[in-house]
């Protein structure tokens, strides 16, 4: 059963060329901000002054802190440490040192090779980044973003070489072959030539972040960062710059101020608070669910109509930004590691660690963010009220048309976007001329797969409408999964995508059923798809 639509226009131009390359910069990292958090928790737990900093010799153990001899502990692995008078004594190795420099870049090394090539593309990703990481001296999230791709990359055009040409049989020994000569040639490279470069391009960024901070210039990044966030640009500077630079601030701080120049929730709820009270039609009425959306659930898109329908609140949006900066950079406030999604209940996790300054931290943070989002709503409140006799006589679907144009900024659909348009009633005409047909699955339905660009997000919670709509039907026996688009692989019964992003599917899984639909929250393709299944069972029975 497919729902086919007009296509939506792409548009064209360096944005979206911006746009794909933070997509794929941030196909590298979302998918692992598990283990960054992970480690986040472990740093703030373990470390001298983690909050288990006391309690010897187990914070000894994991935080990677103490002497060695004097605990005694047997099997655990040490290194050489210097003491202030430049004696060496073994010290425990731990597990916030590998995991902020082996662990972390080389899941990222992974996921970038995986993306280009594979699982083979990752595995000679991970070679070649081991070499550029022991080649440096401070952790190569940078050199992992960069090198895993391109040594996945070579490994896919080194294989067109032979590709069809080699004997029956020995398949194995030459792929495997291949991948370690070619894995161990990259490690070195990377070692000799890759890390240096890297090593030198980070210092140089950490340069530029330095000389911002003591020229007090920091906040001005806000004039970059916020109407970026609005046209989808904001992923290529947040994960291909402030991540990789703010995790070497927190080797050296404790906690980081980059971390919180994009993630900042003030600005977001402080525009929507504005629209709650000031703003007019179908933007009023869903500004408060949409309120609670960005704050706790940490979606800073589902705000982004509101801004392209009134564009002069991005100025807000901007001073709110900066206030927030400022704010940080004055009283000394950062997060120890990631705070993905942007969610306040993240900000708070990542901001009261005790490297980062424990409770004292955690209030600088929440000033920041209540500063930015009182900036944000006084000067949105202005300018709505200034126009708002024109915005009433002028309201129809013009909040309608913001959704549709901020769908188009990203290129595709979201959940977020999907629960606007139906808290609104508010749909596009396209959406509402699209025509529909239907296609019945020929083969028993076992396995339905929603799929979206990164395999997360919007693709969960659709998956999740379904399985319940399912259960609810008496169905529990189907599989219901989401994953990327990258990783269809054709076992797939049934492929679920928005419209936008069913041509992508339909190339990577052929022999599916594909639907595609407008609304991942609320979509009526779901009680077909319901139907199907069970009018497949009847024909069974």
């Amino acid at each position: 059963m497919t729902t086919t639509s007009p296509a939506a226009t792409k548009p064209g131009g360096l944005r979206v060329g911006v746009q794909r390359f933070g997509t794929f910069l941030s196909g590298m990292i979302m998918p692992n901000i598990a283990a960054f958090i992970a480690w986040g928790f472990i740093t703030m737990l373990f470390i001298a002054v983690g909050w288990l900093g006391w309690w010897h010799p187990v914070s000894d153990l994991l935080g990677g802190f103490g002497n060695a001899d004097v605990i005694g502990w047997q099997g655990a692995m040490t290194a050489l440490a210097q003491d202030e008078n430049g004696a060496t004594f073994p010290q425990y190795v731990g597990l916030v040192g590998p995991m902020v420099t082996y662990l972390l870049p080389l899941l990222i090394a992974n996921t970038g090779g995986r993306m280009i090539y594979g699982e083979r593309g990752g595995v000679v990703a991970v070679i070649a980044t081991m070499g550029v990481i022991v080649g440096t001296n401070i952790p190569m999230f940078l050199g992992a973003m960069i090198m895993g791709p391109l040594a996945a990359w070579i490994t896919k055009q080194m294989d067109r070489l032979w590709d069809g040409k080699i004997r029956p049989g020995f398949e194995m020994l030459v792929n495997n072959f291949s991948a370690g000569i070619l894995g161990m040639l990259l490690a070195i490279v990377g070692f000799f030539v890759f890390g240096p470069v890297m090593l030198a391009v980070s210092t140089f960024l950490g340069t530029i972040v330095d000389w911002l901070v003591n020229y007090q210039l920091l906040p001005l990044l806000s004039v970059i960062v916020e109407p970026a966030k609005v046209l989808f640009l904001n992923n290529a500077i947040n994960h291909g710059v402030f991540t990789p630079l703010g995790l070497q601030q927190v080797e050296e701080a404790g906690k980081s101020i980059l971390f919180l120049i994009e993630a900042n929730p003030g600005p977001g709820i402080g525009l929507l608070l504005a629209f709650s009270f000031f703003g007019v039609g179908a933007a009023k009425a869903s500004a408060p669910g949409a309120a609670i959306i960005q704050f706790f659930g940490g979606i800073h898109e589902i705000y982004f109509p509101y801004a392209l329908s009134k564009p002069i609140t991005i100025l807000a949006l901007i001073a709110g930004g900066a206030t927030g900066v400022t704010t940080n950079m004055v009283l000394n406030g950062g997060l120890a590691f990631p705070a993905a999604p942007g969610s306040i209940i993240a900000v708070t996790a990542a901001a009261v660690a005790p490297a980062a300054g424990g409770v004292a931290n955690l209030l600088v943070v929440y000033l920041s963010v209540v500063l930015a989002a009182v900036v944000t709503f006084l000067l949105t409140a202005v300018f709505l009220r200034a126009s708002h006799k024109r915005d009433l006589e002028a309201e129809g679907d013009t909040f309608g048309a913001a959704i549709a144009q901020t769908e188009a900024n990203k290129g595709k659909s979201s959940a977020a976007m999907d629960a606007l348009r139906t808290s609104t009633a508010a749909t596009t005409p396209e959406a509402a001329a699209a025509p529909s047909t239907t296609a019945i699955a020929t083969t028993p339905i076992e396995r339905i797969v929603f799929a979206c660009d990164a395999g997360m997000g919007s693709s969960a919670m659709g998956a999740s409408v379904l399985r319940n709509k399912l259960k609810k039907a008496g169905i529990e026996d189907i599989t219901v999964t989401n994953q990327a688009i990258a990783n269809l692989d054709g076992t797939a019964d049934v492929v679920i995508t928005q419209q936008q992003l069913t041509e992508r599917a339909t190339a990577k899984s052929p022999n599916s059923v594909h639907v595609s639909v407008d609304n991942f929250m609320n979509s009526p393709k779901y009680e077909e798809v319901v139907e199907m299944v069970r009018e497949q069972r009847k024909e069974a029975e």
